[in-house]
């Protein structure tokens, strides 16, 4: 696909793929002062007597992360983008660690045209963020409204 795209150049079991991002430390560490300030992201020290022995990356951090990169995909070719009706669902079932790649999947679950908002569609999407070892580290479930194709004036 090129160009534009509107809700009708999606379909359900879609699967779109994403760009690689790999987490500088020093930015996981300025995105934990400024945001979940944790000793687990915050120092290597403090962090070795966290349950998880070294150094994390916030899960906050992980989830804007795959927000960038959702933008890497065709997502980002979205006539005026999408606005987010809603988060349902997120877990992080394995940390990120300082200096790990990730890459994004994100899966078409439903589709509807709207019903109070004939020009838009609302589309659910899984998301899941994998580490450079194909581990899954982060999975959610968001729904977004995103513009229908014009219809031409006859």
């Amino acid at each position: 696909m090129s160009g534009v795209l509107y809700y009708e150049d999606f379909h359900v079991g879609q699967v779109l793929t994403t760009d690689h991002y790999r987490i500088d430390k020093d930015h996981a560490i300025a995105f934990a002062q400024a945001y979940d300030p944790q000793a687990q992201h915050l120092d290597e020290e403090l962090a070795k007597d966290s349950l998880f022995g070294a150094m994390v990356v916030s899960g906050w951090h992980t989830a804007a992360i795959s927000m960038r990169l959702k933008l890497s995909s065709d997502f980002a070719r979205i006539a005026a983008g999408v606005v987010g009706m809603g988060l349902e669902s997120v877990r992080w079932p394995r940390p990120v660690y300082p200096g790990d790649t990730l890459h994004v999947t994100l899966t078409i679950l439903s589709m509807r045209p709207s019903a109070t908002r004939p020009d838009r569609g609302i589309v659910k999407y899984k998301v899941r963020t994998y580490n450079q070892h194909d581990e899954l580290v982060m999975e959610s479930v968001t729904t977004v409204l995103m513009p229908r194709r014009p219809v031409e004036a006859a």
